[in-house]
Formats: C-alpha cells, sequence, structure tokens
C-alpha cells in the first residue's frame, strides 16, 4: 500500500491527484490518503465518489491540538530513539523551512504504519514532501515525491532543502521536461542517473475526446480559459488581448472559468475595458462542466506568466484536457508548456505578457475554422502519444512498487508536416 501525503484533499484545482488515484486504485493499487489540511474549497468533483482509499486528516495546528503532537513525538522517539534524533538533527539543520514538516512528520508516520503502508508518496515538494520525508525516516520506509511548479519556482524556497529532498527520496517525478533539467541542474553533479523522471500529468482520453460535430454552430467563437485567477495564469494579459479583438471588430466570446484573489482585479478591468458583453467570469467548473465547455470552445487561451515571486505553471493541465479534445491552443511559451504545444502545429505559442501578440494569435485562428480543425486533431494525435493517463500512471506505479531503475523509451511524437520528409529519409522524432 501506498501512503499518498497532500496538503489538501480534495482540492478542487488539484484535479490531476484525483485522477491519478482513480487510475492507481483501477489498475489494483491501494492507496492511503494522508491530508494534512481539511478541504475548504466548498465544491467538489463527481469523480471523487469514485475513490475506494480511505482519507485521514491530521490535526492540522499544533496550538490546537498540542497533547497529540507531543504524545507523538514521544512514540516516535520511544519507538526508534536513533532514528527520531537523525530526523530532528536533519530538520535542526534546515530550519527554519524545515519546521512545520518535522512537527508533522510522527503523525504521519504512525497513519501509515497503522494503515499498512509500505511506502510513502507526496505531491509538491513543499510541505507534503518535507513532512513525508520526515515521516519515511521516522517510519523506516522509502518516500518519493512529484514536483510541480510553484513548490518549486518561487524565490522564497529554500534551494538547500529541496536539493535534501532530492537526494533523500528514492525517485522524484516532476511534470515536465523543463522541471526535470531545473531540478537536475539544482541537485548538481552528485545526482544519481535516473533519479528524477519527467512524467506528464495523464488525462482520460476516453472522457476527453473531440465532440461528434463542429461546435458552436450560430455562435461567436468561444476563447475558453481555466485556471486559479492568481498572476501566474496571465489572465489580465488576456483581457487586454480581448480589448484589442473587440477593437478590431473580431467576433469572440470569452469565458474564464476558477476562482482566486484577484476576481474583484478581473471583474473591475471587465468593466473598465467595456468587455462585460464579451467576457465572463463563470467561476470554477466541475469535471462534467469543464469537459462540455472544452468541447464547445474554438480554442484555449493559457496567456501563463512568470510571477513577481517567481511563481509559474509547471504545465497547466487543462492544456492536456484542450489538446484531447481536439482544441488548439493558443499559450505562452514559458516552462513546460512549450513541450505541448508545438507552435504551427496544434496551436501557437506567444511571448508572455505580450496582449498584441496574444490578440493577433487568437485572431487568426478565429478566423480560420480550417486550420483550427487541422490544428485540433494535430493536438489530439499529440495526446495520444505524450498525456495517455492510463499509459502514464502504469509508469508511475511501476516506479512507485518497486523503485527499480527504468529504461523508459521516449515516447513517438505524430510527425509534423515539415518533419514527415525527414523521416521518410531515416530520421526518427522522439521527445
Amino acid at each position: 500500500m501506498t501512503g499518498y501525503v497532500v496538503k489538501m484533499f480534495p482540492r478542487f484545482s488539484e484535479t490531476f491527484i484525483l485522477a491519478e488515484i482513480l487510475e492507481l486504485e483501477r489498475r489494483g493499487e491501494k492507496i492511503h490518503v494522508i491530508s494534512l489540511r481539511k478541504p475548504d474549497d466548498g465544491c467538489f468533483h463527481e469523480d471523487l465518489s469514485r475513490v475506494r482509499a480511505a482519507v485521514a486528516y491530521l490535526p492540522e495546528h499544533l496550538t490546537c491540538q498540542p497533547l497529540e503532537y507531543l504524545r507523538a513525538h514521544a512514540r516516535a522517539c520511544l519507538r526508534s530513539p536513533k532514528a527520531y534524533l537523525r530526523a530532528l538533527f536533519a530538520a535542526v539543520s534546515q530550519l527554519p523551512a524545515s519546521w512545520r514538516g518535522f512537527l508533522r512528520a510522527p503523525l504521519v508516520a504512525a497513519e501509515a504504519k497503522a494503515a499498512g503502508c509500505e511506502r510513502l508518496h507526496a505531491h509538491f515538494a513543499s510541505l507534503p514532501a518535507i513532512t513525508a520525508m520526515f515521516a519515511a525516516a521516522l517510519a523506516g520506509m522509502p518516500f518519493s515525491f512529484t514536483a510541480h511548479a510553484k513548490d518549486i519556482y518561487l524565490r522564497s524556497r529554500p534551494r538547500r532543502l529541496l536539493r535534501a529532498l532530492i537526494f533523500r527520496a528514492q525517485r522524484v517525478i516532476t511534470v515536465s521536461e523543463f522541471n526535470r533539467r531545473y531540478l537536475s541542474d539544482l541537485a548538481g553533479p552528485f545526482l544519481p542517473p535516473g533519479k528524477i523522471l519527467c512524467l506528464y500529468n495523464g488525462v482520460d482520453l476516453d472522457i476527453f475526446k473531440p465532440p461528434p460535430a463542429e461546435p458552436g454552430a450560430g455562435e461567436e467563437p468561444l476563447v475558453l480559459a481555466v485556471g486559479r485567477l492568481v498572476e501566474k495564469k496571465g489572465f489580465d494579459t488576456l483581457l487586454d488581448a480581448c480589448s484589442l479583438l473587440r477593437d478590431r471588430g473580431v467576433g469572440f466570446r470569452c469565458e474564464i472559468a476558477g476562482k482566486g484573489p484577484l476576481q474583484g482585479q478581473l471583474a473591475s478591468r471587465i468593466s473598465e475595458k467595456g468587455l462585460n458583453d464579451r467576457v465572463w467570469l463563470v467561476g470554477p467548473l466541475p469535471h462534467g462542466a469543464l469537459l462540455g465547455k472544452l468541447r464547445a470552445a474554438a480554442l484555449l487561451a493559457a496567456p501563463c506568466v512568470v510571477g513577481k515571486d517567481g511563481n509559474r505553471d509547471g504545465l497547466p493541465t487543462v492544456i492536456l484536457e484542450a489538446m484531447a479534445c481536439g482544441v488548439p491552443v493558443v499559450a505562452s511559451s514559458v516552462t513546460g508548456i512549450p513541450e505541448a504545444v508545438e507552435h504551427g502545429l496544434c496551436g501557437r505559442l506567444v511571448p508572455p505578457g505580450d496582449p498584441r501578440s496574444l490578440a493577433d494569435a487568437l485572431a487568426d485562428l478565429l478566423a480560420d475554422a480550417p486550420l483550427r480543425a487541422r490544428m485540433g486533431r494535430a493536438g489530439r494525435e499529440r495526446a495520444e502519444a505524450l498525456f495517455d493517463l492510463k499509459r502514464n500512471v502504469a509508469t508511475l506505479q511501476t516506479t512507485l512498487g518497486g523503485f527499480q531503475e527504468l529504461s523508459i523509451s521516449p515516447p513517438r511524437l505524430p510527425a509534423s508536416p515539415s518533419e514527415r520528409g525527414r523521416r521518410s529519409q531515416g530520421e526518427g522524432i522522439s521527445l
């Protein structure tokens, strides 16, 4: 059994964790979820009812339940003094970033042992992975973690602690080759070969698939954007681009799905620019509603930027879902996005934070339905090659199950028109 250590379960914006758990369970893997916080989103995906794993919620704050924390630390120290002191020494050496993880570690270790877990896997190289690292040391079991984006790129994240996580983990998974190179460079020359594995978030291709007919007949084409309403999503740039499109007389409607701290600012910007009849903030969408919106969209806009604090996306899952649905993508050329969206083949890439370039790309695709159709087909082929949930989770299961050294052949990509000629002359194409 694998103990999944997460900050909060379920979390509305983390559909990739839910999809991963469901596919692991479908493959016969036993999962025990250990959540460091109780959910506070107020809305849940309908697929949550299919999860068979038990979910354990730990006491969230030392000040609220000090006796539980003290008893857990005392038991851990009595059970294995050497392991406890080694973990304590490691935590002290990484202060102040390590203390919250170390405080929770005995609680996680006890829960994992009681549930019969043989290993721990954490999502995000922040509090969950830090906690799992110390808990695994106390419980005498291996741990691994998946690194995403904010957890590795925020400038406030201590580089030394992230390096410690990489070296102490039995395996590190991350969601883009861009991330893998970044973490490998951070770890330095002594990193064991194959320690960090790039494994893209998967999409259920049986659910996310193109509609049987061309969507939106008789309506203005829909530009869809999905994500938390935070700086790194670049939705302010999208609103500026929508204003330019309106001024050029381009017909379109735009919906931005999600919630977050910038909702008020974005709503004000929509009003200030006179876009109330073109652009709508539609709030967070459950799985079924999101699927319906994607299949009705003319294209997906993902104008991501690097935030002032260094925060950025790794590779937004909604881009993979849109491609699986045959929807072309207009996105910024940041982090791992170019690994998914091949410019000119299944969408367009534009410089981050550039409303005019974004508007130009959107206008080109909005005016050319046959081009959108071709790009949509190419995107579906690419999703089948790279982002198949079943295949990617099978690789993850192998990694979590035995932690053996894997020999994974790079996925074969569909050829772009310019590459088909080279392939006929004997050149292969791989990522």
